[in-house]
């Protein structure tokens, strides 16, 4: 089978940047920012049933968020005179922003978290989407509250081969999840700490910052919390602390190579928010967490007080890409040994998607 090239979507407070790399060279193009001036805090490309389809959120914090579709790889953009996406007026809210755009098992099925903290599904290949009733009037709402970006579910995982199967996190929620495709949702937080509560293990409350899933075990699931790095065997139901040999337990991204090596990209803690002693390390476990290496390679070790978000790691295969807030995106092709600097003055970076086309 012929090697496939990489494309990546890299969403900025600033719009969305495309990039695109050939099989078989280290060149990269790159195209943007499609919406100047909007943030892009999630972005999806649908390759299912041939299609080809780019998805984005756009945000303007006057007009608020819209999801907007590409056929041709960014050259046009549908921008509906309708909103795809809405909170019903029976809510009395307004969507104030597009946190992650997820395929379901079926072909014609997507999902997008949203804030206020609320999950969209549309079954019709995104031309329509509804709220999800069973998470929205959940018993819990009343009592979750907003992290510091607000109150948003920010992570949606499906599994393709059970379309009733979703796991979703809410910060300030925590992992909740679903078994008949959204009627009903569990909230599956036991072992996951909330250090800023009386009562450290809740049952929810917890600030998850990002959930990742083993491409190839299927219950198993890495968490990285409001401090805490956590690993479940379970399917996402109990959590046990993966922490040691990591200067800290604190950031936000974190993903899953196809070698089934955890990367993360640890931060000083919630009151700096910058990366450990000014040095730009990677941290990769290759035993499921129970030890850590620090990746520097090609990485700058002095001055380098960057701050990394909650969807700005990806991996496709053994290639991991990040992103910061200072503009900077790095890749890696030997799955983490040495690291690349892609672009460097990009706006600040939300999110980065990665895949193989």
């Amino acid at each position: 089978m012929a090697e496939k090239g990489t494309l990546l979507l890299v969403g900025t407070a600033k719009g969305l940047f495309i990039l695109q790399r050939a099989a078989g060279t280290e060149k990269w193009s790159i195209v943007g920012p499609h919406f100047a001036g909007r943030a892009v805090y999630s972005a999806f490309y649908d390759e299912r049933k041939g299609r080809g389809d780019l998805w984005a959120a756009a945000t303007s914090w006057h007009f608020g968020a819209e999801l907007l579709k590409s056929t041709d790889m960014g050259a046009t953009w549908d921008e509906p005179e309708r909103m795809r996406i809405k909170m019903p007026a029976n809510t009395k809210k307004s969507l104030e922003n597009i946190w992650q755009i997820a395929p379901g098992a079926d072909a014609d099925t997507l999902y997008v978290g949203a804030q206020p903290a609320s999950l969209f599904e549309s079954y019709d290949g995104g031309e329509t989407f509804k709220l999800n009733k069973g998470l929205w009037v959940h018993p819990h709402r009343k009592k979750w509250t907003p992290g510091f970006g607000g109150l948003a579910v920010h992570t949606v995982i499906t599994d393709k081969k059970d379309p009733n199967d979703i796991k979703i996190a809410i910060s300030t929620g925590g992992v909740y999840q679903t078994a008949d495709g959204g009627e009903n949702w569990q909230v599956t937080n036991t072992g996951v700490k909330a250090y800023f509560l009386p009562d450290q293990y809740p049952e929810f409350g917890q600030c998850v910052h990002k959930i990742a899933r083993h491409p190839k075990k299927k219950n198993t699931y890495f968490l990285q919390n409001h401090h805490g790095v956590y690993r479940s065997r379970d399917g996402a139901t109990t959590w046990q602390e993966i922490e040691s040999g990591l200067p800290s337990n604190f950031g936000f991204g974190i993903t899953v190579s196809d070698a089934g090596s955890v990367f993360i990209v640890p931060l000083d803690s919630d009151g700096k928010r910058f990366t450990c002693e000014g040095k730009l390390r990677v941290y990769r476990s290759r035993d499921e967490g129970k030890s850590w290496e620090p990746l520097a390679k090609g990485l700058p070790q002095k001055n380098a007080y960057e701050v990394i978000l909650r969807d700005s790691v990806a991996s496709v295969g053994n290639n991991i890409f990040f992103g910061t807030k200072n503009g900077k995106l790095f890749g890696s092709g030997d799955d983490g040994d040495s690291w690349k600097l892609i672009e460097g003055s990009l706006p600040e970076i939300c999110c980065v998607k990665a895949y193989k086309i």
